[in-house]
């Protein structure tokens, strides 16, 4: 790897790197210690929210090329203060949410049943298990074989279709998945 690797970067300054993964980030210096050889860089949000960055932290040392697009040579203002109150009760609840699912699914057995449960957990935050059912807006069950047919509920309701078409599509996903798995082998 030929790396070639500055002393110091401006912040403020336009770098682009790419990784060992033949990854390219490109984005603005926000800060770099040149003894771990770390450099952190605001990037546009990979969710295209114009109003959000990406911040990537780049291990100099596992960089095939770095090169400085735009040097900045006037001082910057400083970085506004982050929101530690706001980044510790998104870290509290991103936890919560983990413990939550791994304890749902260690209620059920059934894998399909697991699988179920954590498609529509990708989706729907108001999910929990009901002893062997899956429970979603507490206003809709899915027994087990956890089919179309086993979506229990109020059957006009937008809850229940909903959950209904969601629990229709998962089967149909997990079908052409095993039948293109099936293919595949053969």
């Amino acid at each position: 790897m030929s790396t070639v690797v500055s002393d110091c970067f401006t912040i403020g300054s336009i770098v682009a790197t790419k990784t060992c993964y033949n990854e390219d980030i490109e984005g603005e210096v926000l800060a770099f210690d040149p003894q771990t050889k770390m450099l952190i860089l605001k990037c546009p949000s990979s969710s295209g929210n114009p109003k959000r960055h990406d911040v990537n932290i780049v291990n100099l040392s596992l960089v095939s090329d770095v090169q400085i697009k735009k040097e900045v040579t006037t001082v910057p203002e400083p970085p506004q203060s982050l929101n530690l109150h706001r980044l510790n009760t998104r870290v509290r609840n991103s936890i919560e949410n983990k413990r939550r699912l791994v304890s749902a699914l260690q209620a059920c057995l059934d894998p399909e049943g697991q699988r179920l449960f954590l498609a529509i957990a990708r989706v729907i935050d108001d999910v929990s298990w009901a002893g062997q059912s899956i429970r979603v807006y507490n206003e809709v069950t899915i027994t087990p074989p956890y089919k179309v047919e086993n979506v229990i509920g109020e059957q006009d309701s937008k809850p229940y279709n909903y959950i209904r078409k969601f629990v229709e599509r998962h089967w149909k996903d997990h079908r052409d998945h095993a039948a293109a798995s099936n293919s595949h082998q053969q």
